[in-house]
């Protein structure tokens, strides 16, 4: 059974960061893509970036220069290091990840707030 598991979360002031991460366990072949999304209140989930089993990137414009998405294949896990942080950007974060090609996992999320 694959399992992602999701940290970093928390309350953060306009203008800070922080680095989300999310942990892969369980029986796989192989990591393909994996991916951050966000879903705030009343609005639907999101592509926020992605990052292929090469290392190639892709970000959402609402963004991009702000975040920065990065893997440790060696430990089953992706981070997103966020900077520069508005209310706006408040939202559930979701790890998700495509395994042995065509396999798709979500995490339980972790919660960002930016707020004074």
């Amino acid at each position: 059974q694959v399992q992602l598991v999701e940290s970093g979360g928390g309350l953060v002031q306009p203008g800070g960061s922080l680095r989300l991460s999310c942990v892969l366990s369980g029986s796989i072949i192989s990591i393909n893509t994996m991916y951050w999304y966000r879903q705030a209140p009343g609005k639907e989930r999101e592509l926020v970036a992605s990052i292929t089993s090469g290392g190639t990137t892709n970000y959402a414009d609402s963004m991009k220069g702000r975040v920065t998405i990065s893997r440790d294949n060696a430990k089953n896990t992706v981070y997103l290091q966020m900077n520069s942080l508005k209310p706006e950007d408040t939202a559930v974060y979701y790890c998700s990840v495509l395994v042995d090609g065509f396999r798709r996992y979500w995490g339980q999320g972790t919660q960002v707030t930016v707020s004074t």
